[in-house]
């Protein structure tokens, strides 16, 4: 039985496993939960994620979800591939990273999509000035931290792609349609050029528009 994902691909938390799953080379099968219909408040979904948010995954009877949690158990499928490290401080690097996605890049960048994006989608009116400023604010506090770490390093924990690339990497396929201020973020910019050359990012690129074009 191949591993189920629930996923809605335009949004970086679900593009992350699925590239990470592309990348890992495993088998298997999405499953759309298309916010904009609120199906992830359906007692179905529910019964399997009680947050009633996305991704979540399915492998027979284990149910996982939280997008980073997600991304170890994929790469816990592979271990040789060395996206989480087997050497305990290395390991934990890339795992403080993944902390450092939910708690400062990913708020961060969530603004942008909500005022730029989202509201859009479901027709409740423009961009809010104070509410971007404020999200500005967010943004640069957190990409100065970035860039900097990326600064002398090919990725984000040094020369080797890790789960850390995958998960504060997904944030950046919004980043001209909702208007990250990244500019003047010189190392962030390079570093994504590599990241969204890797052919399972551009393999899921090609899923994520297809996913949801079909569902329109």
């Amino acid at each position: 039985m191949s591993i189920e994902l629930y996923v809605f691909p335009p949004s970086p938390r679900a593009f992350k496993v699925i590239a990470a799953a592309n990348h890992l080379g495993l088998d298997y099968k999405l499953h759309l939960v298309d916010l904009r219909k609120g199906e992830q408040k359906s007692p179905q979904y529910a019964a399997l994620n009680p947050n009633m948010r996305m991704p979540t995954l399915r492998d027979g009877d284990f149910v996982l979800w939280e997008s980073n949690a997600i991304l170890q158990y994929l790469a816990c499928k592979r271990p040789q591939s060395g996206l989480l490290p087997a050497d305990e401080r290395a390991r934990l690097d890339v795992i403080r990273w993944q902390f450092w996605d939910s708690s400062h890049w990913d708020p961060a960048c969530s603004v942008f999509a909500f005022e730029y994006l989202v509201k859009g989608l479901l027709g409740i009116g423009a961009a809010d000035p104070a509410a971007v400023a404020k999200g500005a604010e967010m943004f640069h506090r957190a990409a100065s931290v970035l860039n900097g770490q990326l600064a002398g390093r090919k990725f984000i924990t040094g020369a080797v792609l890790t789960l850390a690339d995958f998960a504060i990497g997904s944030g950046m396929i919004l980043a001209g349609s909702a208007h990250y201020p990244i500019d003047s973020y010189i190392e962030i910019k390079r570093w994504y050029s590599d990241l969204s050359g890797l052919p399972a990012w551009q393999k899921t690129l090609a899923q994520s528009a297809m996913r949801t074009a079909s569902a329109a």
